[in-house]
């Protein structure tokens, strides 16, 4: 099932993607799921698939989406989680992920714009695979982390390269407004086998500028699941950001960065074809 969050004249809503069509569960269901996140909350999939037949058939053509998640309690992003990105940035062999934040508030959607700022002409791409977080705890044990997982979307980590070299920390390149590209759906786990099995593709203006299989991972989805929920309880809806595979921007010669007016694609096949145009700050 493809589960998708956007905005109607009634207010946000969420719904079953289905083709070109989207059931508004969320105009019959949200006296019991306000949202997205509750409903995943719930694992109340038969009672989405149930309110399928009474909801609202609206165009996907013409929604304004939201990115999948728009409230989510944490997002959390994995860093140089792919051999390839590691050793373009040479960094050191490390025996635990590299873990930094998104707030919520950075987030964009499917078909809207990635914001570069006012204040940087250094605005990368990062392809990546997310999580959504189903079943919550705290020290999850890394054998049974994958059932934690509701479902799967594709994410784009668009980083300000130059306020995230300020200093060895990566928060502010990491969380200016309309840079965490996150759509166009969420793909349920069911759907999805094995996610160490998808393949994470970027194209900047249609040309590939990253793709690798997720199983190149240096941490895997269930090890990354394990060590974060050891030092912070993980909950319904949070957000896991798995890692960009080489080939960014930044590490090119010469760089390449996004500018106004460019399309960029992240593309894992089985999970979704994520799509944002590049726009200057207004």
């Amino acid at each position: 099932m493809k589960l998708t969050s956007f905005v109607t004249d009634r207010g946000a809503s969420y719904g079953i993607v289905d083709g070109d069509t989207v059931y508004d569960v969320g105009a019959v269901l949200a006296g019991r799921y306000l949202d997205l996140k509750a409903l995943i909350a719930a694992a109340a999939w038969n009672d989405a698939l149930a309110a399928r037949a009474l909801a609202p058939r609206l165009p996907w053509a013409n929604l304004a989406l939201l990115p999948v998640i728009p409230n989510p309690g944490k997002i959390l992003c994995v860093g140089h989680n792919y051999e390839s990105h590691r050793q373009e940035t040479g960094r050191d062999k490390v025996d635990h992920p590299s873990i930094f934040t998104r707030f919520a508030d950075s987030q964009t959607a499917h078909r809207a714009a990635i914001t570069m700022p006012r204040v940087s002409t250094q605005l990368d791409f990062e392809g990546e695979l997310a999580i959504v977080i189903g079943k919550g705890g705290r020290a999850i044990p890394e054998a049974g982390a994958i059932a934690h997982v509701a479902g799967y979307a594709c994410f784009n980590d668009a980083s300000v390269r130059d306020w995230q070299w300020h200093t060895r920390q990566f928060t502010p390149g990491k969380n200016f407004p309309g840079t965490g590209a996150f759509g166009p759906w969420l793909v349920t786990a069911d759907e999805v086998a094995d996610p160490a099995t998808l393949t994470v593709t970027t194209r900047l203006n249609g040309e590939v500028v990253q793709s690798q299989p997720t199983s190149d991972m240096i941490f895997p989805i269930a090890a990354v699941i394990a060590y974060v929920s050891a030092f912070t309880p993980l909950s319904p809806g949070d957000v896991i950001a798995t890692g960009t595979p080489g080939g960014v921007g930044a590490k090119r010669q010469p760089p390449l960065w996004m500018t106004p007016g460019d399309t960029v694609e992240v593309d894992i096949p089985g999970v979704g074809l994520l799509i944002n145009r590049v726009e200057v700050e207004a």
